[in-house]
Parts: structure tokens; sequence; C-alpha cells
């Protein structure tokens, strides 16, 4: 599926590879499989099939290597295994991922210091927790009918699921200790629940992470029509008049400059990498890069009481642990937060060398807060600098706002009353993760249902002014939101490849009857 002979066209320039991307390979294999579609993503293929999760991989050396090398320009600096472990001062990426080198926050202002992104096949598909819950109350995007559907759609390219720990005995306690907190005067459908997650089982009967490869799936991977270019830097979007036209990309192993004309492009970078892209192409709508959108995180840990160690045993070198589970909080328009609350295999503070953890036993309690939406927060590029892969070099502007200060208190207080429900609390007070923590940024590309100049793209992820390109990620999501971006945004992606098919198929329809009527 991976090559390094570029083609001249393509019917579809995909540039990026993560599960947005891999949606619009996907859906567009499916629909029309004449197609010809190449992707190109920046960084190296890292894993077998491409894009699956490198916490897969059951080798630690072979796991830290695919980490590695996804880390672009920061390979090499220090990691941290979560956010909560940075120190005051200190600004370290989580393995798989780097940091901006600069820019990251402008004088007096919060800025996202650990604003994260990564390069490899696959993209943060690679790396992330496979969270995948349904948006509620504002966070829906109220001028898509179709959104329930899309959802379903995405559902099934992620291979999501509420059952991978049904038989877990701890999980469900959780569930219950929450519930008896959260769920009195909720919708059943905002209560207490399994969080919907990216798993599967692999033949052998290991549960494990899903990725951007189960979403491209076998459609994508059959598809003789379909090829997938790694280190490949996509460096501009060539238009022709008004439309798209193709792509220019340097192959990052030879240097060589390579132009692709395209009939369509889509842009799946990620919420900050595609407003740069095309910005670098003077592509550049008024809401480029505007209404960033973090989602500040606050995190707390409680010991479930009375465990019996006899229940557990702890978890093989890759995949899950199916003694642990992840529970959901849903987000609600009176409490605007998001609870991922996570079973761990170690404690995240230090405990005593007597006082072994039973795997699972300490549960992670996490909320997600939605932010308070300005065009001020946003993303600006440099011309006069380039960045390590030569183009123009990124600016942050982001603030938390009056009202974001208040909902963080308010999540502070909400969980610690979460992590006394649960059991004992491991630490007095909860922690407020340092911005850009989320890795759940949105808005920079976002959908608008009229071209108003407050968005850059049609309810279809068309750019708006530049027919034939379209954007993918989560900088397509309009709303502020607290719950997990990826099965939105891939939802989102499904809507604009059926409007891509859509147009590929009558325009190959119309030249089977040309050739007929030639002949």
């Amino acid at each position: 599926m991976t090559r390094r002979e570029y083609p001249l066209e393509a019917d579809v320039a995909i540039v990026g590879s993560g599960p947005t991307s891999a949606a619009y390979a996907r859906i567009l294999s499916e629909l029309v499989p004449a197609a010809r579609i190449a992707m190109f993503e920046a960084g190296p293929s890292i894993s077998n099939p491409p894009g699956a999760h490198v916490k897969n991989i059951a080798d630690p050396a072979e796991r830290a290597a695919a980490q590695r090398a996804s880390e672009g320009p920061g390979a090499g600096a220090p990691t941290v295994s979560s956010p909560g472990q940075v120190k005051a001062g200190t600004r370290q990426a989580r393995p798989g991922t780097f940091l901006l080198a600069e820019g990251f926050a402008a004088p007096g202002e919060d800025g996202l210091p650990v604003a994260a992104m990564s390069s490899n096949v696959g993209g943060m598909g690679a790396h992330w927790t496979g969270a995948c819950p349904r948006p509620g109350g504002s966070e829906r995007i109220d001028f898509l009918p179709d959104l329930e559907e899309l959802l379903d759609e995405a559902e099934r390219l992620l291979g999501v699921t509420t059952q991978a720990f049904e038989q877990a005995p701890l999980p469900r306690r959780v569930r219950e200790l929450l519930a008896a907190r959260v769920d009195a005067g909720r919708e059943s459908s905002l209560r207490v629940q399994p969080m919907p997650l990216a798993v599967h089982r692999r033949p052998e009967g290991e549960l494990v992470w899903s990725g951007a490869d189960v979403v491209m799936g076998e459609p994508t991977r059959a598809n003789a029509n379909f090829t997938l270019l790694d280190n490949s830097l996509v460096l501009r979007v060539l238009t022709d008049g008004a439309s798209a036209s193709g792509v220019e990309v340097r192959d990052q192993e030879t240097g060589t400059l390579h132009q692709v004309a395209a009939r369509f492009v889509v842009v799946g970078a990620d919420a900050l990498r595609t407003p740069q892209l095309l910005w670098a192409s003077g592509i550049r709508p008024a809401a480029l890069g505007r209404y960033l959108n973090d989602q500040a995180q606050v995190v707390f840990a409680s010991r479930l009481r009375g465990v019996d160690a006899q229940l557990a045993s702890r978890s093989s070198g890759a995949g899950l642990s199916e003694q642990s589970g992840v529970s959901w909080v849903p987000y609600t328009d009176d409490e605007p937060f998001h609870g991922q609350i996570m079973q761990l295999d170690a404690s995240p503070v230090p405990l005593a060398d007597d006082d072994p953890v039973v795997p699972g036993s300490i549960v992670g309690l996490g909320l997600f807060c939605a932010k308070d939406l300005s065009e001020e927060d946003r993303v600006e590029f440099d011309d006069r600098v380039a960045d390590s892969y030569g183009l123009p070099a990124m600016r942050i502007h982001y603030r938390l706002s009056a009202a974001d200060h208040q909902v963080i208190e308010r999540a502070k207080e909400q969980i610690v009353r979460l992590g006394q429900a649960v059991g004992d609390p491991l630490d007095d007070r909860p922690f407020v993760l340092p911005p850009g923590s989320s890795l759940h940024y949105q808005g920079t590309t976002r959908m608008g249902q009229v071209d108003d100049g407050t968005s850059v793209c049609s309810p279809d992820s068309q750019v708006w002014q530049v027919p034939r390109l379209y954007v993918a990620g989560n900088g397509v999501i309009p709303t502020s939101t607290a719950c997990n971006p990826t099965l939105t945004s891939v939802a989102l992606a499904v809507r604009g490849a059926r409007r891509i098919a859509e147009e590929l198929e009558n325009s190959l329809l119309m030249s089977e009857s040309d050739n007929r009527m030639c002949k």
C-alpha cells in the first residue's frame, strides 16, 4: 500500500493519514472504487498494517522506537507518560508527539505551552486513548440534520464498542459509585455509562487499540487505486483559477519536489497544520486559524476500597488490561464538562513500597471543560520565519476567559466529589493540566452554515471560495465541546467524502458515456 513512486495525477489527493483522512480514503474506496486516491503523510510508517496504534506493539523497544519515529523535529527530547508529570516551568511532550519549539504563547497570554503534534502514518490515531463519545447539548452541530446518521457511520468506521470491558468486575463497581453521585435528575442517555471505545480483538483474542488502520480497513488496503506515500510533505495546495487542482509535495527521503494534479484535494493534517498549509498556499479566509479551542483538563485520582487482589492480574506488554476499563460521565449544558474515568494499572502518585497496587483499583478521573469560544483565540503564521518543515512558523494567541476560569473551578469541585464517591483520594486537591494538554484542538478550519466570514468551510467541509478543496480533522468542528472530538470529526469527514464521491461518480459516468459515443 505504501510506495515511493509519485503519481502525476489523481482523482483525490489526501494530505495527512489520521482517522479523518483515513475516513475519506475508506468512503471513497467503498463508493467509487475506480477513483484514484493518493494519500500523503509527512512522517514515516511505524507499524504493520500502516496506521495501527503503537501501544499494540508488544516489544517495549520496538514500541519506543515507533514513538520516537513519530516525534518529527522533537525526536530525542525527554518525554513524559502523562502531562500531569510535567513539573512547574518545564515543557515536555508525551511519547509519540512533539511540541512547538517557539511561538506557543504570546506575552501576557495563557498560550498553549504543551500543544503537541505527531508525524507518522496514522497521525495522533496511533497514540490516542480511543474514546469516542457522542456530543450532547450545545456540543452538537445544529445545522446538520443528518448528524445522528453520520455519527452512526463514524462508529462503524472506527469500530466503536461499549462492550469491551463488559466482563471485567471493577469497571462496573466504578460506574455504580459514580452513578450514585451523578445520575439523579439526568436523562437516561446522560447518565454514567461505559465509554464508547475504538478497540478491537485480534484473532488470538487479545483486546487492542484501534487506529487509522481500522478506519481504512480492507476496502482501502485492497483498493488497487489507493496509494499511501509516507515521508511526503505537502508544501502547497495548487489552484487553477479559483479551484483546487493538486498538491506540491517534497519527498523527505530524497528532497525532490513533485507536483501531483488532482480533481479534489482534502487537507486533513491537524488543527494546527491544516490552517498552516492553507496559509502557505495563499488560501487565507478571514476565519482561518481562529476560534482555536483547547479543552482545559482537570485530573484527580482515587483508590477503590475493598478490592480483592485475586480479582486482577497484570496486563501483558501490549493492548489493554481487561481488568481495567473506561467509564463516561457525559457532558450537559448545566455541567459543561465531560468525564473520562480511567482505571490504571499503577498509581499516578508514589505509594509506599509495601503498598502494592491491584491493576484497575486506581481510578484516574479527568474532566474536560468546554471553552468559551473567541475569534481572538487563534494560530497565526509568520511568513518571515520558517518552521522545521520549511512552512510559515506558527504563533499561538490564546487566553482563558473569566467564564473559562469559572468552569474550571466548577470542574475542580466536581472532580473532588467524584473522587470521594469512588474511594479514597490519593491527593489533597485536583490538578489543572497545562493548556494544550487535551490534544483536542478544534475550530481553526471551522464549518459554517453560510459563508459569513466566521467559518472556513461549508457543511460538506468544502472550503468557501475554493471549490474542490476540502478540510478534515478536529479543526472543522465549529461548536464548543468538552467530549473527545474524534468521533465527531470522522462523522464530518464522512459527509465530505460522500459529497466528493457523488461528484466523482457523476463525472466518471459522463466520461464512460462520452467514450461510448466516440466509439
